[in-house]
């Protein structure tokens, strides 16, 4: 006699061209970050060593504390960048818990979008900040721009690597532009476009937990 099977469990349509480019794109972004990240932590493991041997030695090298200290200024942002898409950022759900299910939808929707709207001020603070378009016009001179425009971004160096600063400051409009791509794809997941994506290489975090 032949047994009842149960129907099989009905598919969600598949979301349209631009929601899938912009979550691969995310996809792709995070899988980037996940190596940065290990890059940078080993980096920073070895730079303590180095200056733990140096000074224990007596000989300590005096660049090592600030080369330190940007490795943990990378770090921080790329970090955040990564908890942005993994959601393990803070959230109050003091008003939500007491809200229907459509009503938490439309305020994880709106905070979302607020995440989003931030993300895009950055880069626009950093583009008018950087004026790539204003450097340029002086033919990449630092000097000239500075003279003109009073910013003197391109012309600062570090105390003890003597590097340009804005090098190291383009963490910020590349941190600014990964955190919009990973806002944006939540927002899209949020608002019921696309189904929430599972990353591989961070299935260790339990990401509902946190949010």
């Amino acid at each position: 006699m032949p047994t009842p099977t149960s129907p099989p469990a009905p598919h969600s349509p598949a979301p349209r061209a631009p929601v899938r480019w912009v979550l691969a794109l995310s996809t792709q972004v995070l899988r980037m970050e996940r190596h940065l990240l290990t890059a940078l932590m080993t980096l920073l493991v070895l730079l303590i060593l180095l200056n733990v041997v140096t000074r224990y030695t007596g000989m300590p090298i005096y660049w090592v504390d600030e080369a330190a200290v940007y490795t943990v200024v990378w770090l921080t942002f790329v970090g955040a960048s990564v908890m942005t898409r993994l959601r393990m950022d803070f959230a109050v759900t003091m008003l939500t818990d007491h809200l229907g299910a459509r009503g938490a939808k439309a305020f994880k929707v709106l905070a979302t979008s607020g995440v989003l709207l931030f993300g895009l001020a950055m880069l626009v603070m950093c583009w008018v900040w950087m004026d790539p378009i204003g450097i340029a016009r002086y033919g990449f001179d630092a000097k000239e721009f500075a003279a003109e425009s009073f910013n003197f971004i391109y012309t600062e160096r570090t105390q003890t690597l003597n590097w340009p600063t804005w090098v190291l400051q383009l963490i910020l409009p590349i941190f600014s532009a990964t955190f919009s791509v990973h806002a944006l794809a939540n927002l899209l997941e949020d608002m019921g476009a696309a189904e929430r994506v599972q990353h591989a290489g961070f299935d260790v975090v339990n990401a509902d937990a946190v949010n």
